[in-house]
C-alpha cells in the first residue's frame, strides 16, 4: 500500500464581506418641537415594549429592522426563534471502521453502507460491511488532484462530490461503474437526497438544492441557529424532511428544517472515542441513517469505530 501523504486540512470559507446600512435620511424640521418630542417618547416606549416582551419570550435580543416612525411600526408582532432541542448521542453499538478511511460522506441503503473517503491520491468510494468494517468494494479515484466529499444516493446513482475540483461524479449503485460527471461551481462539502431533490453544503451557513438528473441549482436557505447564521456545514443525512448536518471541527451535529433554516436541535456526540484513540485521527464526521436498524452510524475521518447510535434527550 502506498505510503499515506499529509492529511490536506479544510479551509474554512471566506467570510463574505459585510453589507453597509444605507445613510438615514436627514429627519424632517417638526413644526412643533413639543408635539415632536411626545411623540418621540410615545414611539421609543413602543418600541422597548416590543424588544422587552421578545427578550422575556425567546431569551434572545431580537432585531428590529424597521424604523420607529414608519408605518409598519404600528402592526410590529413579537419576535420569535427557534430554540433547539438539546440531544445527546446513546450508543447501541460499535463496530470497526478502517482507520486509512478520511471519511467524507457515508450513507445506508439496502443493508449496506457506502462511504466516500477524501484526500488527494487516496479519494475512494467504497462499499463496507457494518459488522467486520471490511471493504466489500472499492473504487479509488484515479486522478490524484481529486479530493472527493459527500455522497448521497438518488434514483439507484451514487453522486460524490470533490472539495475544490467543482465535479461531481455519477456512479451506478449497482456496478460502481462511473456514468458521467458534471461540473459546478465552488466548493464540495456534503450531500444527501431528500427524496426529491439532492440537498448539499459548502462549508458556508447555506445549503443549495439540487435537480438530481442535471444537478442544476433549484433553490437554496440560509441556516441559522438561534437567529446567528450557521457555517462550516458538512456531511449531511436527509432524514424525513429534515438535514442533519456535522459541524465541521466540533463533535457537534444540527438538525435543520430544510424549508425556513432554522436548527431545531443540536446533537452533543463528544466523548464518543477514548483519549487514547484520539491521537491518530481526525474530525467526527460522517452521517447516515440506517431506518431497518432505526439507529443512525456516525464516525471520523480516520476513526477505529463506527458507531451506532440513537439521539436522545440530555
Amino acid at each position: 500500500m502506498a505510503t499515506k501523504k499529509k492529511k490536506s486540512a479544510k479551509k474554512a470559507p471566506a467570510k463574505r464581506s459585510a453589507k453597509k446600512a444605507p445613510a438615514k435620511r436627514p429627519a424632517k424640521n417638526p413644526p412643533n418641537p413639543g408635539k415632536w418630542l411626545v411623540g418621540l417618547g410615545l414611539v421609543g416606549a413602543v418600541t422597548l415594549g416590543v424588544v422587552v416582551y421578545a427578550q422575556r419570550h425567546d431569551g434572545v435580543e431580537p432585531v428590529v429592522d424597521v424604523e420607529a416612525n414608519s408605518p409598519q411600526a404600528a402592526h410590529l408582532e413579537p419576535l420569535a426563534a427557534t430554540i433547539p432541542e438539546a440531544l445527546r448521542v446513546e450508543i447501541v453499538r460499535r463496530h470497526p471502521h478502517d482507520t486509512e478511511a478520511f471519511t467524507q460522506g457515508l450513507l445506508w441503503h439496502g443493508r449496506s453502507l457506502y462511504e466516500s473517503t477524501g484526500l488527494e491520491g487516496h479519494s475512494s468510494l467504497r462499499e463496507v460491511e457494518l459488522t467486520t468494517g471490511d471493504v466489500a468494494r472499492r473504487v479509488v479515484l484515479e486522478d490524484e488532484e481529486l479530493f472527493a466529499e459527500g455522497l448521497a444516493l438518488a434514483h439507484g446513482e451514487l453522486f460524490q462530490l470533490t472539495w475544490q475540483n467543482n465535479v461531481v461524479i455519477v456512479y451506478d449503485a449497482t456496478s460502481f461503474e462511473e456514468k458521467r460527471r458534471i461540473e459546478y461551481d465552488g466548493e464540495g462539502w456534503g450531500l444527501c437526497f431528500d427524496g426529491r431533490r439532492l440537498v448539499m453544503s459548502d462549508g458556508s451557513a447555506t445549503l443549495t438544492f439540487r435537480d438530481p438528473a442535471t444537478f442544476d441549482v433549484t433553490g437554496s436557505v440560509e441556516v441559522s441557529k438561534i437567529g446567528r447564521p450557521l457555517r462550516r456545514l458538512n456531511e449531511l443525512e436527509c432524514v424525513d424532511g429534515q438535514v442533519y448536518a456535522n459541524v465541521w471541527q466540533t463533535d457537534e451535529i444540527v438538525r435543520i428544517d430544510p424549508r425556513s433554516g432554522h436548527v431545531t436541535a443540536v446533537i452533543d456526540a463528544r466523548g464518543l472515542l477514548e483519549p487514547i484513540e484520539r491521537r491518530r485521527t481526525d474530525v467526527l464526521n460522517g452521517i447516515a441513517w440506517a431506518p431497518d436498524r432505526e439507529a443512525f452510524l456516525i464516525t471520523g475521518k480516520l476513526w477505529p469505530w463506527m458507531f451506532e447510535v440513537r439521539f436522545v434527550p440530555r
